[in-house]
């Protein structure tokens, strides 16, 4: 299932090797051709990876790096993207590799992970804190989050977005049995922090005549992605998706009359970003990566408050008109959530450090 970084990767390489970059993306086999191929002139290496949600990210990184260490001529930089495969960063410093790390969020507060997972991911973000070359973070809040815990400066280059051309009602519509304009959407992981259980328990409150649409699902079934199916299967409204991309999620997002997001927990929150760029009126839980985003206090609530997010479907659900906000959004959507200004400001990064 692809996420968030996988998104930003896609987006973002594909421009830098239009900027005459030679990039090469280490991806996971599972997920990916068994056989390297180029994507919009990156080259894309499959490699194995311990299929175990607390294993996969770091066997991946051990592997990618040690196929960085034999490949020739070498590579000029190694950019490792979150805080899990951050662990490995001391063996790519040794490996004398220029090392550069974004900060995608403090996974460590993510509910799926045990306490021996979260020490772990804590430690892999003090490791790109003390020893990477240059870090990037994806808001001003890990930025801030870096400078107080660690005293590390960091770049900030947020996640961006490509404005799209919405699709009209069409088959994806008709498969589910959805009406233009009739229906809630949330898109994610059904992991505990993206809240989804919290958006089912209030939307039963909601009047019958409109439906929620969950897209996404689990990269490894859980008892939580079990009972959140079992929770979803009692609401005949509800309706689940699984995992859809492109043009069929492009028809979803662009027929839905209202986005929620009701995490407890994000970096820089896409699926928001994705929503906003289609003209999406949302309600969002009042936590930091959200409020950076849409800090519209009506538009939001405090995370795990169901009560206070049935009373904000209610009231965004009566609004004949989009929010003021919105607009002024777009706009800044087109700015600072430029992919293409990201990809400059990411490559004034590698020439920083590639210099130093």
């Amino acid at each position: 299932m692809q996420g968030g970084v996988e998104k930003h990767c896609q987006e973002l390489y594909p421009r830098l090797a239009a900027r005459g970059l030679e990039i090469t993306v280490f991806g996971r086999k599972g997920y990916l051709p068994f056989k390297k191929y180029y994507y919009r002139g990156v080259k894309v290496v499959p490699l194995w990876s311990i299929r175990q949600k607390n294993l996969e990210a770091v066997s991946h990184t051990v592997f990618a790096l040690s196929q960085a260490a034999r490949t020739r001529p070498p590579f000029d930089l190694v950019h490792i993207h979150a805080i899990g495969p951050a662990l490995m960063i001391p063996a790519s410093r040794l490996m004398g590799l220029k090392t550069i790390v974004t900060n995608h969020g403090p996974d460590y507060q993510r509910s799926k992970w045990g306490r021996l997972a979260k020490a772990v991911l804590r430690l892999g973000e003090a490791f790109a804190a003390r020893y990477a070359h240059a870090v990037i973070s994806v808001s001003r809040t890990i930025q801030n989050l870096l400078r107080q815990k660690y005293g590390r400066d960091s770049v900030y280059i947020p996640n961006g977005v490509v404005l799209p051309q919405k699709q009209p009602p069409g088959p994806t519509l008709t498969r589910f049995g959805l009406t233009a304009r009739n229906y809630i959407l949330a898109v994610g992981r059904f992991v505990p922090e993206k809240g989804f259980h919290d958006l089912l328990e209030a939307f039963r409150s909601v009047p019958a005549e409109i439906r929620l649409v969950l897209a996404g699902g689990a990269d490894h079934e859980d008892r939580y992605s079990r009972a959140l199916k079992s929770q979803a299967a009692k609401d005949p409204r509800v309706v689940l998706t699984g995992v859809i991309t492109g043009l069929e999620l492009t028809e979803i997002y662009s027929n839905a009359r209202l986005f929620v997001l009701p995490s407890y927990h994000e970096g820089l929150p896409l699926a928001l970003l994705e929503a906003l760029s289609y003209g999406l009126p949302a309600v969002v839980s009042a936590i930091p990566a959200n409020l950076e985003v849409l800090d519209d206090l009506a538009w939001t609530f405090p995370p795990g408050d169901v009560e206070a997010l049935c009373s904000r479907l209610r009231f965004a659900l009566n609004r004949p008109e989009p929010p003021e906000w919105l607009p002024r959004l777009q706009k800044r959507l087109a700015e600072e959530f430029n992919w293409d200004r990201i990809a400059e400001a990411t490559l004034a990064v590698y020439k920083t450090v590639l210099s130093s």
